[in-house]
């Protein structure tokens, strides 16, 4: 890992994949507000937490997994990583033997689709393709409350999603700009909805279009 880079923190992703205002407003402000089910999620998250290796024959399980890229610029943290004997697989340190990797994040709540989990996860895959030289086709979220994965093929698409993110960030970062709010159903679940205040946004621009189409009429008459 160079010292000298100026990473950007993978969670962070996760952030501007569910809002980028959000992103800017935790990254940029340092403004943070714990919602039940963030709570939720951070003591769940502390079961897990813990960084240690478990070996089962010629399947080994890394937690905590400190994860980094030169080339994105990016680095953090793997829930866990499975690793199973694969004699076309990579050599990694703690292992005596080639294994193919399968990284597996764990969130709260029950399984469904969420894009920000997903970029988040493959930014990890991504990660770990550079640190290995290897080929990370796929991984998993493991939804706590439900005790299922939710397969997570990293599709090219995907991939461009985390390299997209990722300029986003950095240049939200680099400016120190806050975008504005995109109000949506997905503000309703926002922690930091009362400091964002999305809808005053929005209502002043309607406000303004309207005194705009108000004198746009005393000028016509």
């Amino acid at each position: 890992m160079n010292d000298d880079k100026d990473y950007l923190l993978i969670s962070q992703l996760t952030q501007a994949g569910y809002c980028l205002r959000r992103a800017a407003l935790i990254m940029n402000e340092q403004i943070w507000k714990e919602s039940a089910d963030t709570a939720k999620g951070r003591i769940e998250h502390k079961r897990v937490h813990t960084q240690r290796v478990e070996r089962r024959g010629k399947e080994v399980k890394l937690y905590e997994y400190t994860v980094f890229s030169d080339g994105l610029g990016i680095t953090g943290k793997c829930d866990c990583i499975e690793a199973a004997a694969d004699e076309e697989g990579c050599t990694i340190p703690s292992v005596d033997f080639p294994v193919r990797l399968y990284p597996i994040e764990y969130k709260h709540g029950k399984v469904r689709a969420e894009e920000e989990y997903e970029v988040q996860l493959c930014a990890q895959a991504m990660c770990l393709e550079e640190m290995y030289h290897t080929s990370i086709p796929e991984g998993a979220l493991f939804y706590t409350s439900s005790h299922r994965r939710y397969p997570v093929p990293f599709t090219e698409e995907l991939r461009e999603k985390v390299s997209y993110y990722i300029a986003q960030l950095r240049d939200i970062r680099d400016k120190m700009v806050t975008p504005p709010a995109d109000y949506g159903a997905k503000c309703k679940r926002c922690s930091l909805r009362e400091i964002c205040m999305p809808g005053v946004g929005r209502s002043a621009e309607k406000y303004c279009k309207e005194l705009a189409m108000e004198a746009k009429g005393v000028d016509e008459s």
